[in-house]
This record gives C-alpha cells, sequence and structure tokens, in this order.
C-alpha cells in the first residue's frame, strides 16, 4: 500500500530542502527532497527561497510518488527523514 499524502512543513534554507510528511499506515514518515532534485523534476534553477514551498506544490504528485516508492525500496527506517535527492526522482 502506498504511503498517504501528509503535511508540507516548509522550507529549511540552511539546508536547501523542503521538507513535508507522509503516512504509512497511519504512522507519520518525515521526508524532505532537496532544491537541486525539485530543480532537476522542473528543468529550471531560478527558483527564490521564498518560491520553493510554490515549487514543491506544482510538484507535489510526482515528488510523493517517487517519496513512496524510496520508503519501500529501501524500506527506510520510520525514525529517520527520507531526503530525495537528484538522482532519485531522474528517470
Amino acid at each position: 500500500m502506498p504511503l498517504q499524502r501528509g503535511e508540507v512543513q516548509g522550507y529549511d534554507v540552511n539546508r536547501m530542502v523542503v521538507e513535508f510528511t507522509m503516512l504509512n499506515q497511519g504512522k507519520v514518515i518525515l521526508f524532505a527532497i532537496s532544491t537541486a532534485a525539485m530543480d532537476a523534476l522542473e528543468g529550471r534553477r531560478d527558483v527564490r527561497p521564498d518560491q520553493r514551498v510554490d515549487q514543491f506544490m506544482r510538484l507535489r504528485e510526482v515528488i510523493e510518488e517517487r517519496a513512496s516508492r524510496k520508503f519501500f525500496e529501501e524500506q527506510a527506517q520510520a525514525d529517520r527523514p527520507v531526503v530525495l535527492r537528484s538522482n532519485d526522482v531522474s528517470g
């Protein structure tokens, strides 16, 4: 069963990631996606920090699908955030 949509936590400017959650049978799983990965998905690099959450929202469907796939393929630990990087979203 794929993960269910959770909440967008926001953009962490220091780590350059957008943090979000998804649910695995009711348990909250923490995720983050790097700005480089979002830029790779969208094919652009001119996104300002204050536009990162909007960019995430535009790409949310594909990001969540890739996040769910990575979670199950890697049998990620629920107690550690799962970080999506450029190589996780290409292809």
